[in-house]
């Protein structure tokens, strides 16, 4: 899933820590076994809705992502003037929320005052370290790197963006013409993170300058900014369409294009140059701090660095040791990176075709769809489709992008076709799981789905939880009747791999001292990637501090809750009322999610217990 594209609603509410849960819970009555014994207090979910609405305002980007079409003509104010706002009403918001008496609240309630302050807590954190900088995570120090900036977020935010009317295409070229000033206000904070020391490692900005070339050029068919104007909708009338056209060549060609060229030119000449040279983020101004910050945040746990490291190293020997074991049931006689080697290079492990690989991708999508009844107690309405990823976005990854939240448009998977010589066939099930259904689709769209839920809760990320979860989705594929390929098996196992590696890589980096090259060899050796790929995961684990550590931290949590309610429920448990247990409160960090099995466990030993002969 590429973060970055996918919520954009303030960071406040869509990410939290931990600790704050056990007291927030003590009363707590589940909310999968019983009505609430108190109605929603009407005050908090007014703030709920009010701090919502604000967000939506001031980001109207992420309200486009959120299916709301009201502030499709505008953009973030990125001016240091509304930074210094939004960090004055973090503070502001944070006392307010801690008058209301939590032991007034019902359960889903107390969860969600206790969300909103743990968010801006971290928040206020964040902003006591970075100064005037804004808070966008905890990476919001980096606002350009190789995998984020205006030259994938306003080609995502096209994508999103509803064209059916005149309206639309009318907002949009308002959109367009403030691109120019907020790529000005981008470079104004890129100069502030020059000033304080907060940058990026220049080791792994060599190629950003060129991501905005799509941008640069007299070729508007090539440019992802111009696709509204390639096909009208019938509702847009024909005398409509030269002019609508014509405002967009003009917008661009006269405001956006040259304003990228200037960016461009400041990004090369002057912001990479002026980078760190060290690749680790205890090395950033605020030393260890951040980096056990963004550790705590990506993870939502309490571990450290170390511990991290550690669970890492245990986690590629286990799946190791099963890769080998797969290898040696083939009768190869050499080592698992030269099996691996020797898939990669068989012709006939890819695709020719990117309708072929499309094809192939919607029939897995009808096989799996039949088989989720006998793992979900409830599933989504939300529908998803699968599509190509656009041609500009090169050889990025498979991801998902979720549908409105108002069930107007559906999610959709996006597969490159664009590299097929680096898409195995034998990858497409594992990749299909974790980006669309059991994965990402299924989880986000239930979010969006729960009744009684205030919207940030329904819109919410937390990686560990989100990226947890499609991991773990990952791992039910022979329950889904996949990989019954051993290339396949090997594939899932690959995957898995990169994910522990991952643990060992960033931690090594940013705790440790590792060099890019030393991390690089890691990748290789241990997950059977190539040397391409393990170098652009590389690069991401340096400029988004701790966010590679939620996968296998989050996968191996939703694990050890399905042992653990398996060994208390024995003949009891159900699969499917579990996987809806582990989704219905919404995205949620691992400690509550934790906590919230266990009510769920005890809750269904008193329902069977009830529903039980004799």
């Amino acid at each position: 899933m590429t973060a970055g594209l996918l919520f954009m609603q303030n960071p406040s509410f869509g990410r939290a820590i931990l600790g704050l849960f056990a007291g927030m819970l003590a009363l707590a009555t589940p909310a999968h076994a019983t009505p609430q014994p108190r109605p929603d207090d009407r005050a908090l979910h007014a703030l709920f809705d009010r701090e919502y609405q604000r967000d939506l305002r001031l980001h109207p980007e992420g309200a486009t992502f959120n299916g709301d079409d009201r502030y499709n003509d505008r953009l973030t104010d990125l001016s240091f003037p509304a930074i210094a706002a939004e960090k004055a009403h973090t503070l502001a918001l944070m006392r307010e929320l801690k008058a209301i008496p939590e032991t007034r609240l019902n359960t889903q309630d107390r969860i969600s005052r206790a969300l909103m302050l743990d968010g801006l807590r971290l928040q206020a954190e964040a902003d006591a370290l970075y100064g005037p900088l804004p808070f966008n995570g905890l990476h919001g120090w980096s606002q350009v790197g190789p995998n984020n900036g205006p030259q994938y977020f306003l080609a995502g935010l096209v994508k999103a963006t509803p064209f059916r009317n005149v309206r639309d295409y009318e907002n949009y070229l308002k959109r367009l013409a403030l691109v120019p000033h907020s790529l000005e206000q981008l470079t104004a904070i890129l100069r502030e993170g020059m000033r304080s020391g907060w940058m990026p490692p220049s080791e792994v900005m060599a190629h950003v300058p060129e991501q905005f070339d799509p941008f640069l050029g007299s070729d508007l068919a090539a440019n992802p900014l111009w696709m509204p104007f390639t096909k009208f909708p019938e509702q847009v009338p024909e005398a409509e369409r030269a002019r609508l056209a014509a405002a967009g060549r003009e917008a661009i060609a006269a405001r956006v294009t040259p304003a990228f060229v200037r960016m461009k030119a400041f990004v090369e000449h002057d912001y990479i140059p002026a980078s760190r040279r060290s690749l680790a983020a205890s090395d950033l101004p605020a030393g260890q701090r951040y980096y056990a910050l963004a550790v705590e945040d990506q993870t939502t746990t309490s571990m450290t660095p170390e511990q991290v490291h550690e669970l890492g190293l245990s986690e590629v020997k286990r799946i190791g040791d099963a890769m080998d074991a797969l290898v040696a049931q083939q009768g190869f006689k050499g080592t698992r990176r030269e099996y691996m080697e020797m898939l990669k290079a068989d012709p006939k492990n890819y695709f020719t075709g990117g309708e072929d690989m499309l094809r192939a991708y919607r029939d897995i999508a009808k096989r799996v769809d039949a088989e989720l009844p006998a793992l979900f107690a409830t599933l989504p309405r939300l529908p998803y489709g699968i599509r190509a990823m656009e041609a500009f976005e090169g050889d990025n990854a498979e991801h998902y992008t979720p549908g409105a939240l108002d069930g107007s448009r559906a999610g959709w998977f996006e597969a490159n076709v664009n590299h097929l010589s680096t898409r195995p066939i034998y990858e497409m099930e594992d990749t299909f799981l974790h980006e669309a259904v059991p994965g990402h689709h299924l989880q986000n769209a239930r979010a969006q789905e729960i009744p009684g839920l205030p919207e940030f809760r329904r819109t919410g990320w937390y990686v560990a939880y989100g990226e947890g979860w499609a991991l773990y989705a990952e791992s039910l594929g022979p329950a889904l009747g996949m990989y019954t390929d051993p290339k396949q098996r090997m594939g899932s196992y690959s995957w898995e791999m990169v994910r522990a590696c991952r643990l060992v890589v960033d931690t090594g980096l940013h705790a440790m001292h590792w060099t890019r090259p030393q991390a690089i060899e890691y990748m290789v050796d241990n997950a059977g990637i190539s040397r391409e790929f393990a170098a652009s995961e590389v690069d991401r684990y340096v400029v988004q501090p701790g966010q590679a550590l939620g996968y296998k931290i989050g996968e191996l949590k939703i694990k050890a809750l399905r042992a653990k309610a398996e060994a208390a429920l024995k003949a009891r448990f159900d699969i499917r009322r579990f996987h809806n247990a582990v989704l219905d409160d919404g995205p949620v960090p691992l400690s509550l999610l934790e906590r919230r099995i266990d009510e769920w466990i005890a809750a269904e030993k008193l329902r069977t217990a009830a529903t039980s002969p004799g």
